[in-house]
């Protein structure tokens, strides 16, 4: 059908466009906040790019659900304004039959969205959590790089080696800067090597150098000449951190064992089938919320639709909260927010059905509203 086929047509468009631009924002939102942790030393400088991929991946459930719901405003809205919808209307068409192909349309991105919820979530907030322990957790003797100034995961020491034989374990020209108690003491060397110990410990030994321990302008201060000098850094394995409620799999948030957790991983289940039906209800209400008379032309529906998407996704935090606090059990919380959502978008669109009769009448069944 034309009709159906225009439609589609349209909302593949509009919701390509929609999800183009909310991306490239989440992007550039996404850049600036984690360069400004690797700026602070938070994160590796060098695992930017792929942490700004993962939380767009996180985020891309949000962003869809976003899309599809901006994306079925415009379009409808553009044919009230257009006067596309009166004509349509004339063909012997109602609004109700936007419901089927709307939905038609809306569906597969609704699955995707609830696989993105369920599994991409989880996984794209774990591997960044990984990621960033993993630099934190790092071990001194990792950081040493040949010409560069190196700072330790607890920005206590200061390593740089000019020149760095790996196959000898050889260094030359060492400088080392250690902060400990207020007190600052500095190590250079022409030469050294790094020494391997029982049990995995790891040090520096530097040859024939010089000390300086406490501050220049103190009377304590202290310069001092030494044949041998050796600075102790620990191999650290790196520990898996307990993964948080937005990082376990489903499996994981069923099967909480700690009495502790179980109302915490119910609430991140709750959010994530959630977001879905908060999908599906975004889309049934934006049928009857495009509504705009041709000759007034105005995008007031715009503003309702930011107010709707605020208080849904509100309303859906903080059961979502109240399920964390044991205040609600998640059978409980799960459904009366979609429930009401669908009850809204029937009344609205009953509303648009026969707008000449009196808003009571319009909710009863035709064979009763026509007396």
């Amino acid at each position: 059908m034309i009709f159906n086929q225009a439609l589609r047509r349209e909302l593949s468009f509009t919701t390509g466009g929609v999800f183009l631009v909310l991306v490239t924002i989440m992007v550039t939102t996404l850049v600036i906040r984690i360069l400004g942790y690797a700026a602070n030393g938070a994160v590796n400088p060098e695992d930017a790019l792929v942490l700004i991929s993962l939380a767009t991946l996180g985020y891309l459930a949000v962003l869809l659900t976003v899309s599809l719901f901006v994306a079925t405003l415009i379009v409808l809205v553009r044919w009230y304004k257009d006067s596309e919808m009166i004509v349509w209307f004339a063909s012997g068409l109602s609004i109700t039959s936007l419901i089927r192909p709307i939905l038609q349309f809306a569906m597969p991105l609704i699955i995707i969205i609830a696989l993105l919820a369920l599994f991409v979530w989880p996984w794209a907030n774990r591997e960044s959590t990984l990621i960033s322990q993993r630099f934190q957790q790092r071990d001194d003797v990792s950081m040493v790089s040949a010409g560069q100034f190196r700072e330790s995961a607890k920005a206590e020491r200061v390593f740089f080696i000019e020149e760095l034989d790996i196959d000898k374990s050889e260094v030359k020209n060492i400088f080392v800067a250690d902060s400990k108690n207020g007190r600052l003491s500095i190590a250079v060397s022409a030469t050294g090597y790094i020494k391997n110990s029982a049990g995995g410990e790891k040090s520096v030994i530097l040859h024939n150098g010089r000390r300086y321990e406490g501050q220049p302008n103190q009377p304590d201060f202290r310069i001092l000449e030494f044949e041998e000098y050796i600075t102790k850094v620990h191999s650290k394995d790196t520990l898996a951190p307990p993964p948080r409620d937005r990082e376990k799999t489903i499996q994981e948030l069923i099967n909480e064992p700690n009495p502790a957790f179980v109302n915490p991983s119910r609430a991140e289940l709750l959010w994530r089938i959630g977001l879905p039906l908060m999908a599906l209800g975004l889309v049934l209400i934006a049928i009857p919320l495009a509504y705009v008379n041709p000759r007034l032309g105005n995008y007031t529906a715009m503003f309702y639709a930011v107010l709707i998407y605020l208080i849904y996704s509100n309303l859906l935090n903080l059961t979502q909260n109240f399920v964390a606090k044991g205040k609600v059990e998640m059978l409980v919380g799960i459904w009366p927010i979609h429930l009401l959502a669908l009850l809204i978008a029937i009344v609205l669109i009953r509303n648009r059905i026969n707008p000449s009769l009196k808003w009571w009448r319009r909710q009863l069944p035709a064979k009763f509203s026509s007396k």
